[in-house]
């Protein structure tokens, strides 16, 4: 596999497509696709930034779909092939009126979701962008979507829907996210997301006979998850996210939910902390109070073997770059992929931190390194597809 890499590095589109990618234009387009605010489920205003992108090349099936999934498919020399998915996510988890204002400092670019996930959406413009100038034609259909609904309550609903119109045509997929460089996400954690909530008469917080209040007990509940111990290996972690209820500071509750999000490496240990979660809720009951759990979100599981050719060729690419490989699991886009049996891998652009918080930050200088992982990995891919 090495070998066919090296052979593939020696030929001359490839060196073209390498000499077409500038960094300092992908993180141009990064900031430009993060100045448009893109909260889950509300995604139009960026997929319609994306697909003005689209105008005028040699694309196929430009366009978009009812839940603002933006799709081009860039024709190969066998479209009877099965195709590649290189997709990014275009969600974040900022509310509409967030402050995106970017800055500039040391090497670093700061902004609401800049690496999570705008540059991994400039990515893979950059990428189409590059094989359009170099003129390359793939051997197989390769097909660029710029998915929504991968964070939050979004419950991977933009990459369901791509997988269900694009079923039976794929067969590798590469999900782009900003930030992880060197990472060779091979396995999606399974993931459940259950509302929490508590339910009482209410009324006024000086009557003497107080009913109960469904705050009060959905907080002596959360004291309650908060202790449990998540078994380790396989790992397995949960967090209440959200908390929500109540009408005013001198009524007593009478609604009140939390929403708690529940990974693991594994189904099995997942289910077993999910029991764990619902025999806490049975035994909250109180007198006047009623507990309802409802599932709000579920990521699926699953994940390559370690040696599959896409697995590898990853790994080899990065070590080709100069970046030592991370191989690892994560909830991704990746984990619908897999699901759908369908071999994917999640890779990164950069490096940073923050994700999720007003801070989040890129490294400017790795960026150029991660293009060039990029393209590799994609024509390796197209490679092995043209002859599986």
């Amino acid at each position: 596999m090495r070998n066919e890499l090296k052979r593939l590095t020696a030929q001359s589109d490839v060196a073209a497509l390498m000499a077409s990618l500038e960094a300092e234009d992908v993180l141009a387009q990064a900031i430009r696709v993060q100045q448009i605010p893109a909260p889950t489920f509300h995604e139009h205003e960026r997929a319609n930034y994306i697909l003005s992108q689209l105008g005028g090349r040699d694309l196929a099936d430009v366009g978009t779909d009812a839940i603002c999934n933006v799709y081009a498919r860039l024709p190969g020399t066998n479209p009877g092939r099965p195709a590649l998915l290189v997709s990014a996510h275009t969600d974040t988890v900022f509310a509409h009126d967030t402050d995106l204002t970017v800055t500039d400092q040391d090497g670093r670019v700061y902004g609401p979701g800049i690496s999570d996930n705008s540059l991994g959406v400039a990515a893979m413009l950059a990428l189409l962008a590059a094989m359009e100038r170099a003129r390359y034609q793939p051997p197989c259909d390769v097909w660029f979507v710029a998915n929504s609904r991968e964070e939050g309550l979004g419950d991977l609903g933009g990459m369901r829907a791509v997988l269900e119109r694009l079923q039976g045509r794929l067969g590798a997929a590469l999900v782009i996210e900003g930030l992880g460089l060197g990472r060779v996400c091979y396995g999606g954690v399974a993931v459940r997301r259950l509302k929490l909530t508590c339910r009482g008469p209410g009324g006024h917080s000086w009557m003497q006979d107080r009913p109960p209040s469904a705050i009060h007990e959905l907080m002596r509940l959360g004291a309650r998850l908060a202790d449990l111990t998540p078994p380790e290996p396989p790992r397995t972690t949960f967090n209440i996210g959200l908390i929500e209820g109540g009408t005013s500071i001198n009524t007593i509750a009478a609604e009140a939910s939390l929403y708690l999000d529940l990974r693991s490496e594994s189904q099995e240990a997942l289910a077993t902390l999910e029991r764990e979660v619902r025999a806490l809720v049975e035994a909250a009951h109180v007198d006047g109070a009623t507990f309802e759990v409802t599932l709000v979100g579920e990521r699926p599981g699953g994940q390559l073997p370690i040696d599959h050719w896409l697995v590898r060729g990853a790994g080899l690419v990065l070590e080709m770059v100069g970046v030592a490989p991370n191989y690892n699991m994560a909830s991704t886009d990746a984990n619908a992929v897999l699901a759908a049996d369908v071999p994917g891998v999640t890779l990164g652009i950069t490096h940073g931190g923050n994700a999720h918080r007003l801070d989040e930050y890129l490294e400017v200088a790795p960026i150029a390194r991660g293009m060039r992982q990029l393209v590799l990995i994609a024509l390796f891919a197209l490679q092995r597809l043209a002859v599986i």
